[in-house]
């Protein structure tokens, strides 16, 4: 990977940690609701339109930003309780949290403990509401008869559960795996899959 010997403010690197959480949250909420989206679809399309009318999509549409920008201020408070002291290289392409409290020269268990369980919390709570949605969802498409009708909702879930498992199980690595167990190129590489790859 190349190497950047640029020098970022710490007011930088906090504006971009912000937009990282705020963004990487929203993303984990808005999966979770295109997977109820598509069981809604799927396990009861008679009542869709009016499950999911254009309100209901614009309120969880908001309560996924609002959730991403409290996460965003959380970490942020974290961050901007943080002391440093001396050269300070950060070993990643963005000013990630878990990278600036191993530079940190002050007390930092309140920055990793609240931080980890916002992000516990979160990832959990995303993570059980795609699992339920799509249990749900083959138990449906099991019981349908004809092949074409199995074949064409399979096709409405495929790219949507690619993309759930790709985000998530990244950022399940990144964040909640040990960190002694992987080098610190993988988690780049990680990394790069949740924040380039999977938004295009």
């Amino acid at each position: 990977f190349p190497k950047s010997e640029k020098a970022v403010p710490v007011t930088d690197c906090s504006l971009q940690l912000a937009f990282d959480v705020a963004f990487g949250t929203s993303e984990c909420s808005l999966l979770a609701t295109g997977a109820y989206d598509r069981y809604v679809a799927i396990c009861s399309p008679l009542p869709y339109s009016s499950q999911m009318s254009r309100v209901a999509c614009f309120l969880l549409l908001g309560a996924s930003c609002l959730g991403g920008c409290m996460s965003a201020s959380a970490f942020t408070g974290c961050l901007m309780n943080l002391s440093f002291c001396g050269l300070n290289d950060i070993n990643h392409f963005f000013c990630d949290l878990f990278q600036l409290l191993k530079l940190s020269c002050g007390h930092v268990y309140i920055a990793e403990i609240s931080p980890a369980i916002s992000s516990a919390s979160i990832l959990i709570s995303t993570l059980f509401t795609v699992i339920v949605s799509y249990s749900y969802i083959l138990h449906s498409v099991l019981n349908v008869r004809s092949t074409e009708g199995r074949k064409k909702a399979f096709s409405t879930c495929t790219s949507h559960l690619t993309a759930s498992t790709l985000f998530h199980g990244t950022v399940l690595f990144v964040y909640v795996m040990p960190k002694s167990s992987f080098s610190a190129d993988q988690v780049k590489v990680a990394s790069v899959i949740y924040t380039v790859v999977i938004p295009m």
